[in-house]
């Protein structure tokens, strides 16, 4: 009795999501689906294989040939100039980085994911695991930063430094510029004037990460 061939991109495919820790829901919603696609796809083999652009998509963020989740061998992304092209799935948190008066975290639980170039993350030495997006509230880090923007946080443990960053204070989560003010003091501060500065002790806030990137509409 042979095997059924069409069941080896389906075992490739959760292999490869064990070895990257990702979820079939996760990597469903990163390739446009609905959260229970690639868990249908692999467990029940509907569909019996992947459409092309789907193919794709996780062939480019895993690395590897696209023959490996059942496309044509010619489609590698296993070294060479299109492995540049991977990306990496970045949790989007449900929680609003308040630029205002604040909104209370609600969970951490991620709701979708957005893709970022694996190659850009190591050139600039960050640590995918330790990324998350969070989306602004509020208008007082404009117009640097504005209602609807995303923006990448880096929580990876550093010494505290004068940037913007994310920080949780009385449970709610806001996005300021963080100034040292010297014994053990540090300054909240925003881009817009109309919100004064506030100084506090170091201590009555939890530094959650240091903001490194954002995009948003024009």
């Amino acid at each position: 009795m042979t095997s059924d061939p069409s069941s080896e991109p389906r075992e490739r495919l959760l292999a490869l999501a064990q070895e990257k820790r990702a979820s079939l829901a996760a990597l469903s919603e990163m390739i446009g689906r609905n959260p229970s696609y690639l868990q249908q796809f692999v467990r029940k083999g509907s569909p019996r294989k992947l459409e092309e652009g789907d193919r794709r998509r996780l062939a480019e963020f895993f690395g590897v040939a696209e023959s490996e989740l059942g496309g044509r061998e010619e489609n590698s992304y296993a070294g060479g100039g299109k492995a540049d092209k991977s990306f990496v799935a970045i949790p989007r948190l449900g929680i609003a980085a308040s630029a205002g008066p604040g909104q209370f975290a609600q969970g951490e639980k991620p709701f979708d994911h957005f893709g970022f170039s694996a190659r850009w993350l190591r050139d600039n030495g960050f640590d995918p695991r330790m990324l998350s997006v969070l989306t602004v509230e509020g208008d007082s880090m404009e117009p640097l930063l504005r209602k609807g923007d995303e923006i990448l946080v880096d929580r990876t443990p550093r010494p505290l430094r004068d940037a913007i960053h994310i920080v949780r204070m009385d449970d709610t989560p806001l996005v300021k510029r963080v100034a040292l003010a010297g014994h053990g003091r540090v300054a909240l501060l925003s881009e817009n004037p109309a919100y004064p500065a506030l100084e506090v002790d170091l201590a009555e806030i939890e530094v959650v990460g240091r903001v490194v990137w954002k995009g948003g509409r024009l």
